[in-house]
């Protein structure tokens, strides 16, 4: 049946799984694959930490436990179902279309990571189809790849209870693990997955589109009513496979029993939230990009006001990498141009855990792959299989949980990073997003996106700096284009005072000047300029100057200002009827002043309304074709002649003059309003950044409260370590009674032990004084000599002295070695070996007599081995001693009497009292010898019988003697017995 599935299958798409295994992964690899099916149309890839000098023998091991083929990888290897796969030794593997490529290892700074590079490139390869499982081992290797899977849409999966939880622990800690089962579970959940059908075939279950839709937007509303996030503006295509692949991890069918599922199931909204976040960030993520931003940060930083803080918001930031890269990033160039400044990184993102993640800066020992050697030694901390951020790094960066959409954003900000985060989100919402950054961003600041993500249409909010890494420069643009921002609901509060309208459209791609030109030539041909609801001008058709001018000072696009002598009032009067009544606004006979002459115009303010249009577009036109006289002189009016007149225009122009100080003083009191609303919105901000500080400093706070009382135990538990320990350095010092002096380097008396009282007239006062100042009792004179010697040379001195009771004492002098294998002194020592030296006497009197003694004494292992030899045993068997202790006992028994001898050895090892026994020895010669045998057992420490000492005495001629004498007896008695006969 397994034959017919693969033929029927063909060259289908299969799932490959990825397994990482270290230490203690043998024992689980072989429980993992005794419960797993042979034909589960599956690949296993098994990625272990080998020696590169030790062949490995899992093959042979693995095969016992599994019918499936159990292969060594092989450069060109085409990967196939049903198979399981080794990695080798020295080589990292990778795979593509479906082959795999070894790659030698570089040496770098950091250790070798064969199971997240092989992660890595699985989750490349694979996509949503892409599984990880995590064995028992130790260290962190196989986090950094698990999340790239995670993030690539796959499944990941962990062992529980291994061996070793290194691996597992580090895995799990990541919040991005979909099953932590123990061994003989992974299978049937594996196979599951595996076979649900929106991985097995999703494209033959797919609901119909009206469906899919109304249960995705329910879906969207649980999220949001529990999470209080709405995805509904990301890209559905993403959307629609996260939550395929939580259909698969629950085993489910449809997405209304999903649905069903989620409104039971609470626990599962916070995973599916967590799913759609998508948190898979590294370490200088895209290598390239931050060596040319940091080429660009360098202007910055030179460009940069003293005493101005550097801010930058790094958008989305998952667990803090990206933000800390940065961070690293800028102190590097700000070390490089000796130039410091206060940095305020704000990182910000939806996920609260990985927010908390990223304030511990505590990373996978796995970053050395991502991290130089440089960084990792000058902003990092080595703490067991993990890297913990410096203070002077972390310090730098303000978490913050925050809703992109909804929040309000940070200002002020000279860089933003937003990095592999559009890409998510539909087309409108990027629109939006886009001129929110134009606006948080400084003149010139810099915007950082994903390699494949782009600024779109907005070409003229941002210049490109490179556009291969996607890294921009802010443009400025005329004010009206900026006050015609997309609505987002927390944008028009920082742009407009009135509220979104419905009828708000996105005027970019119209060509207004066309639309303009096209109403001004159809119903005026006169001139105009079109501006905003700010009263700033977009546009300037026909000869204005008449009735606009530039305003001194600092320029000005608002048309108030730029308006002639004489216009001004009415101007500001038809504009703010016009806003008020939304309708065409006409004043006649308005007299306007240039250059000291006076016309009289008619003033016509239309507001532009339309479906295809801007909310607020209003058209200012100047109709100068009146019947009336249009120019009149001043020096040639008569009304001058009348006092009265001239008295009223006195006033009227002095009340114009005071009418006119009022309204710069009003627009002036505006600005002030409108900088102090910016500055409180600053100050907001920062509040809110302080805010966060605060947070991070009072979990700092308690964290090293913590770590005080932790060190405090500890430091309490040492010291009572230390005075036990001293204790028993002292009983062990008094109860050896060996003498002992310390000495420093200038034989000054440090410490000493009761014992050495015998021989030296030691007291306690006596410390710090020279051992040469001290008088003893043994026969030695040149002890400070020698104790010189042994400091300067470094070579230890031994020697035996006697002291004046004529006792012996074996005296070491060595140097005094610290723990750091400093030399700072010497130690001498004096061991009492009198009795040892009488023993040495007596053996070598004993050696002497059983040397020189005629007897033969010989010693044997139970085996007949001849293990002793004396001269006696030469002159008596005729073997020298060097011959004899190549022989075995038996070269010197007689054939008759080997049975005996071997009883006799029984006999002992039973533990039997042999007496002594006569019997007969064969010499070198052939010689036949009668000889007394003492037997003496020789045993070790534990009282077991080793060897056989004997002592063998000739008695050869005292049996000859005896025989003779027998026999004359013998004779005697026969005569004797012939003589009774005969007599």
């Amino acid at each position: 049946m397994t034959q017919d599935l693969t033929k029927q299958e063909g060259s289908k798409p299969f799932p490959i799984v990825g397994i990482g295994a270290s230490a203690g992964g043998l024992e689980a690899l072989e429980g993992l694959f005794a419960h797993m099916p042979s034909d589960t149309h599956m690949a296993f890839v098994i990625i272990q930490h080998l020696s590169p000098k030790y062949k490995s023998m899992m093959g042979s091991l693995l095969q016992k436990h599994t019918t499936m083929k159990v292969r060594e990888v092989m450069e060109g290897m085409v990967i196939e179902a049903n198979c399981v796969y080794l990695n080798t030794p020295n080589q990292n593997v990778v795979i593509m279309k479906q082959t795999f490529h070894l790659l030698k290892l570089v040496k770098t700074h950091g250790i070798n990571l064969p199971i997240d590079y092989f992660f890595r490139a699985l989750a490349e390869e694979q996509a949503e189809k892409a599984i990880c499982i995590i064995l028992s081992g130790t260290g962190t290797d196989g986090t950094l790849g698990l999340k790239a899977i995670k993030g690539a849409g796959g499944m990941t999966m962990v062992q529980a209870n291994p061996s070793y939880d290194g691996m597992p622990n580090s895995a799990i800690n990541t919040g991005q693990v979909d099953f932590v089962l123990t061994v003989d579970k992974i299978p049937d959940a594996l196979l599951k997955y595996v076979l649900h059908p929106y991985i097995k075939h999703p494209t033959a279950i797919d609901p119909p589109e009206e469906s899919f839709q109304q249960n995705l937007q329910k879906i969207f509303f649980l999220i949001r009513s529990g999470t209080g996030h709405d995805f509904s503006n990301y890209k559905q295509n993403t959307i629609r496979r996260r939550i395929e692949r939580r259909l698969a991890v629950h085993r489910i069918d449809k997405i209304e029993n999903y649905v069903h599922f989620l409104q039971q199931t609470p626990t599962e909204v916070e995973a599916l939230f967590k799913d759609l976040l998508i948190g898979v960030t590294n370490f200088f993520r895209d290598a390239k990009a931050f060596e040319i931003l940091q080429k660009h940060t360098l202007l910055l930083i030179k460009s940069k006001v003293p005493n101005s803080p550097i801010r930058i918001w790094v958008v989305g930031c998952a667990t803090g990498e990206e933000a800390y890269s940065i961070a690293m990033l800028i102190l590097e160039t700000m070390d490089e141009l000796k130039k410091h400044a206060e940095i305020q990184i704000f990182a910000s993102d939806l996920d609260n855990e990985a927010i908390d993640y990223g304030r511990m800066a505590v990373y996978p020992e796995s970053i050395v792959a991502d991290v130089s050697l440089e960084r990792l030694n000058r902003f990092f901390i080595k703490e067991d299989d993990s890297y913990k951020l410096k203070k002077q790094v972390r310090e730098m960066v303000i978490f913050t949980q925050q809703n992109l959409i909804h929040d309000p954003p940070f200002s002020r900000l000279d860089m933003v990073s937003c990095r592999n985060l559009l890409i998510y989100m539909d087309q409108p919402l990027q629109k939006k997003l886009l001129p929110l950054f134009h606006y948080t961003l400084n003149p010139n600041g810099i915007l950082f996106l994903g390699s494949s993500e782009s600024i779109g249409e907005f070409t003229h909010y941002f210049s490109i700096i490179d556009s291969k890494w996607k890294i921009f420069r802010r443009t400025e643009v005329m004010l009206g284009k900026i006050s015609n921002y997309p609505s987002i609901p927390f944008f028009d509060a920082y742009t407009s005072k009135q509220p979104p309208s419905e009828k708000t459209v996105d005027h970019h791609g119209i060509n207004l000047p066309n639309l303009v030109e096209k109403i001004v030539l159809n119903d005026y041909s006169l001139p105009c300029v079109l501006i905003n609801e700010k009263n700033e001008v977009l546009y300037l058709i026909g000869h204005t100057d008449n009735y606009l001018k530039a305003p001194a000072g600092e320029p000005s696009f608002n048309v108030v200002k730029m308006a002639r002598d004489g216009l001004q009032h009415k101007l500001s009067a038809a504009l703010h009827r016009v806003i008020k009544e939304q309708k065409t606004i006409t004043y006649e006979g308005v007299q306007v002043e240039r250059n000291g002459d006076i016309q009289t115009i008619n003033l016509l303010v239309r507001p532009l309304t339309g479906k295809q249009l801007p909310q607020g577009l209003i058209l200012v036109i100047f109709d100068n074709q009146i019947s009336a006289k249009t120019v009149i002189s001043h020096k040639t009016t008569d009304i001058e002649s009348d006092p009265q007149i001239a008295s009223l225009e006195q006033e009227l122009q002095s009340t114009r003059e005071y009418l006119q100080t009022t309204i710069e003083e009003l627009e002036t009191s505006n600005e002030e309003l409108k900088s102090t609303n910016e500055e409180l919105q600053s100050v907001n901000e920062e509040m809110q950044s302080s805010n966060e500080e605060l947070k991070t400093s009072k979990e700092e706070l308690q964290s090293t409260n913590e770590e005080l009382t932790t060190v405090n135990a500890e430091l309490q538990s040492k010291v009572e370590e230390l005075s036990q320990a001293n204790n028993d350095i002292n009983n062990l010092l008094a109860s050896t009674e060996i003498g002992t002096i310390f000495l420093d380097n200038d034989l000054h008396i440090k410490r000493f032990t009761p014992a050495i009282k015998k021989l030296f007239n030691l007291i306690p006062s006596d410390l710090d004084r020279l051992i040469s100042d001290i008088t003893s009792n043994i026969l030695y004179e040149n002890l400070y000599a020698d104790t010189k010697t042994v400091i300067d040379t470094l070579v230890r001195k031994e020697i035996d002295v006697q002291n004046q009771a004529g006792n012996w004492y074996f005296m070491r002098i060595v140097p005094y070695r610290t723990t750091d294998n400093i030399i700072d002194g010497a130690v001498i020592t004096f061991v009492d070996v009198t009795q040892l030296k009488k023993a040495e006497k007596s053996v070598r009197q004993l050696a002497t007599i059983v040397s020189d003694s005629h007897d033969a004494i010989m010693i044997q292992d139970l085996t007949g081995v001849i293990t002793s030899w004396n001269k006696g045993a030469e002159q008596m068997y005729g073997y020298s001693e060097e011959e004899a202790l190549k022989m075995n006992i038996a070269r010197i028994v007689p054939d008759n009497k080997e049975p005996e001898a071997l009883d006799l050895i029984e006999r002992l090892k039973s533990g039997k009292v042999i007496e002594p026994i006569e019997t007969k020895r064969i010499t070198k010669k052939g010689e036949i010898l009668d000889v007394c045998l003492t037997f003496n057992e020789r045993v070790d420490d534990n009282g077991n019988i080793v060897a056989v000492a004997t002592i063998e005495r000739d008695i050869t001629k005292y049996k000859r003697a005896e025989q003779k004498y027998e026999k004359t007896i013998a004779d005697l008695n026969k005569q004797l017995a012939e003589m009774k006969e005969k007599y």
